[in-house]
């Protein structure tokens, strides 16, 4: 499945495929996201409130996808731009099974494989519903983050939140963390503090 992730892409930009969603860099969240905490797979809790005037890029993650590379773009952005920019990765099982491992084995995976040093969350629901992520509760209901509804379409979707705390994009799978339209949303959202 892993090899099919370059064709895929490929296909998708080709195609003009990609949902990529923006608007919310004027929009104040009703809740503020820096309010927010979650669970990191080791079992520590992470409040927010660390990331004022950082750039955050939230990604659901499987490791049996094939869209599971980006584990190495995800890296490479953090690398280059940790000063700025915070990864995020929320591992789930919520399409097709492609995470059935527990948080030990994730992050062994991730370690492994890809030198993964960004935080990692506690496996987790991020599809709307009642066990849904308090943080993709957020992401995905304009009544919480201004604007967006817009759940999760697969495997590494993305969501940007700017150095205000607002949410600034949304990405669907196929867009690369190191694409063009990501970087420029990093680069406008960290100016704009």
């Amino acid at each position: 499945m892993k090899w099919v992730y370059p064709v895929f892409v490929n296909y998708k930009n080709a195609s003009g495929k990609n949902k990529k969603l923006f608007g919310g860099e004027n929009i104040v969240p009703k809740i503020p996201f820096y309010n927010l905490s979650t669970t990191l797979n080791n079992g520590q809790e992470l409040s927010f409130e660390n990331f004022k005037n950082k750039m955050v890029l939230i990604v659901n993650t499987a490791s049996n996808c094939g869209y599971t590379n980006q584990y190495q773009e995800l890296q490479n952005l953090y690398e280059h731009n940790n000063e700025n920019v915070i990864v995020l990765a929320f591992p789930s099982n919520d399409f097709k099974e492609q995470e059935r491992g527990n948080d030990d084995e994730i992050a062994a995976f991730c370690q492994l494989n890809f030198g993964v040093s960004f935080p990692l969350v506690k496996k987790t629901v991020v599809l709307k519903g009642p066990n849904q992520n308090k943080v993709y509760e957020w992401l995905t209901h304009k009544e919480l983050n201004g604007w967006n509804d817009q759940q999760p379409t697969w495997n590494f979707s993305k969501y940007l939140i700017n150095a205000r705390g607002q949410l600034s994009h949304y990405f669907d799978p196929a867009v690369s963390p190191l694409s063009e339209d990501v970087i420029r949303a990093i680069n406008s959202g960290s100016n704009n503090t």
